[in-house]
């Protein structure tokens, strides 16, 4: 977490090599090669009372969101979005958790940010 202590703003970028973008829409979250776009940049907000979990402000002004809504129907992953909580609730809290180099994002519930590689490719079975 002493990383994040001294962070005002991160840009975030996954095994894939991309960056963790909030969208134009204000609602999405999505993830570009393109890490100098103003869009990849998180503002770093410690939460009040807790030295290890933090929030990430977009440049919207939207918070990075864990959601219960299914990535996709099927899938085990759940969304995460862009939101603007009338309270700031666990939903937009994250936990830094290093893990030798590299750094993850755990929610509050447990759960792991991870970076999914796109949709599965879909089959015609015709």
């Amino acid at each position: 977490m002493e990383f994040f202590q001294k962070a005002k703003a991160v840009r975030m970028r996954n095994v894939h090599e991309k960056y963790l973008t909030a969208d134009e829409d204000e609602e999405t979250v999505t993830q570009d090669r393109n890490g100098s776009d103003k869009r990849t940049r998180w503002t770093v907000e410690p939460v009040r009372g807790s030295f290890e979990v933090i929030r990430l402000r977009s440049c919207y002004g939207n918070y990075l969101t864990a959601s219960n809504e299914r990535f996709l129907l099927g899938a085990t992953g759940l969304k995460v979005v862009l939101s603007k909580p009338s309270r700031l609730d666990s939903s937009v809290e994250w936990e830094p958790v290093k893990e030798g180099s590299k750094m993850k994002l755990k929610t509050r519930y447990g759960n792991f940010l991870r970076a999914n590689g796109g949709l599965p490719p879909w089959r015609n079975e015709d």
